[in-house]
Order: C-alpha cells, then structure tokens, then sequence
C-alpha cells in the first residue's frame, strides 16, 4: 500500500502530509467514509468541532483496524470557545465525542481580529500540550502578524498554519514567513472548492501530460512539491482513493512553475485578516 510522506514539525513531532478533510460532511457520512479513507491508505484525518462529525469520526476510529498509533487525528477550538478556559472546556468536549485520550494536533480555528482571544486561546493550547493531552499544536487562518504576535507574547511557535490555499491563492508571502520560522503550511479548500478551478485549461492541460492523471491529481500533487499538508475532501469513494493516488505523481519543475503562475488572489473562504463570526 502507497504511504504518504511524513513532514517533522518543529516541536519534533511527525505529521503524515497528504489527510484527508471532513468539512461539510455530515456526523452519518464521516463515521463510513472515514472508514473508506482508512481502507485507501491515509492516516491523517481532519475534523474539527463546527463541522459537527467528531463523533461520527470518534466512531470510525473506534471501528478501524488501523493501530491508533498509525493515525494522526487534528480538531479545532471554534470561535465562540475562544478564550483561556473556555478552550479548555472546549478541548474535553472534543475529545469525549472523538473518544480518545490524546490528540494529535489541536488548532486555533480562525483569528478573529475583533474578538481578540487568540493570544489567550493560543495559551490554553500550550496548557494542554503541557499536560501531554495534545502532542502539537497550532493555528488555522492566522496573518503574519498574529502569528507574530502569539509567538511573541508566548514564545511557543505554532506547528503550523492551515489557510485557504490553491493555484488561484497560493499564499507565497504567508509561506515565505512561515519557512522562516520553521511553520509547515496546510491547505484548506486545496482543490478551489468546486468552484471551477480544475476545469483551468492550464491545469487540464497540464494533466493530459501524465498518462490517466486528473486535474484535481494535478493540484494536489502540487500542494505536495511545494512541502504543504494537503487535505482533500470528498464523499465519493472512488475520488477519495484518486485522491490518494496522487502520491504517485511527479510533476516537473516546469509544471510547477506553470502553476504557480495561475496565483490571481482568488479567494473562496472568508479573508482572515478581517473574518467575524461566531
């Protein structure tokens, strides 16, 4: 069975790069495709408290063969529990509908500017990896600035930053400061969300270069040469295994290069910098 290659953070720990995400996927849904990842190969499953299918995730977990040594399993603290004790209530709570005892990764879900609890959250999170609850930690949708700022207030660099990250947004800047610091990069909407980007004619073109590849195997083989954690999503088995399959592409530095040139700033999520909501 392929096996995704494994990125070191800089706490030490090992994440395997290529996941498999469960956003919008209903609490029914996850526990059995969930369960169709595990089959494929991945290990690396993403969920978080406002996709509402931790327990169905909780479930798959419980129903796998897969050793739970051989899994990483990432949540999120959402923004309404933002705030020191309040994530760590939150944190109990994920975990009792995850069913485990210890957590891979734990993540800050978004910055919420205005809300301004991030540093406070940021500090609960190095409580509970302290407590040896959660092995690493880190953000998602932080600006170079907060993640500045957490670092200096704190002095506890995040693991990594998972932000809206595609050919038409390839975040260069954000990776630039993030290399810089030793914060490995993860994508989220990895794929433009099904709003148009793999019928880019540069990407299909790209693809029928490489004997059966699809444009989406094209992307996410892109996210993969960059050095990014990629987490695809899908409910389809057989996209969630071409998905996996992906691994066994390599695209030239031309390709590459090709790609990275389609970066025209298109956003299909909310902007960070500014993003309100509870």
């Amino acid at each position: 069975m392929t096996t995704s290659p494994v990125l070191t953070f800089n706490d030490g720990n090992t994440i395997p790069q290529l996941g498999y995400g469960v956003w919008q996927v209903e609490d029914e849904v996850a526990e059995k495709v969930v369960g169709q990842a595990f089959e494929v190969g991945y290990r690396h499953i993403d969920t978080a408290k406002i996709y509402g299918n931790e327990a169905g995730v909780g479930r798959a977990i419980a129903a796998t063969s897969v050793p739970r040594g051989d899994m990483f399993i990432t949540t999120k603290v959402w923004n309404a529990d933002q705030g020191y004790e309040e994530t760590l209530k939150a944190f109990d709570a994920s975990m009792e509908r995850l069913g485990l005892e210890t957590l891979d990764l734990y993540l800050i879900h978004w910055l919420q500017p205005k809300q301004n609890k991030y540093v406070d959250t940021w500090k609960a999170l190095i409580e509970l990896q302290k407590q040896g609850r959660v092995k690493s930690i880190g953000v998602c949708n932080f600006t170079v600035e907060a993640l500045q700022e957490i670092i200096d207030a704190t002095g506890v660099v995040p693991v990594l930053n998972q932000v809206e990250t595609h050919p038409y947004l390839n975040q260069s800047e954000l990776r630039a400061f993030e290399a810089k610091h030793n914060i490995l990069h993860e994508s989220w909407s990895p794929l433009g969300s099904g709003k148009g980007l793999l019928e880019d004619p540069k990407l299909v073109e790209i693809a029928a270069k490489y004997d059966g590849a699809t444009p989406a195997q094209v992307v996410i083989a892109w996210h993969l040469a960059l050095g990014n954690i990629v987490i695809p999503k899908s409910v389809t088995e057989s996209r969630i295994k071409e998905n996996w399959e992906s691994l066994d592409l390599k695209l030239s530095d031309e390709d590459i290069d090709a790609i990275n040139a389609l970066d025209n700033g298109t956003r299909y999520g909310a902007d960070p910098a500014t993003a309100d909501f509870a």
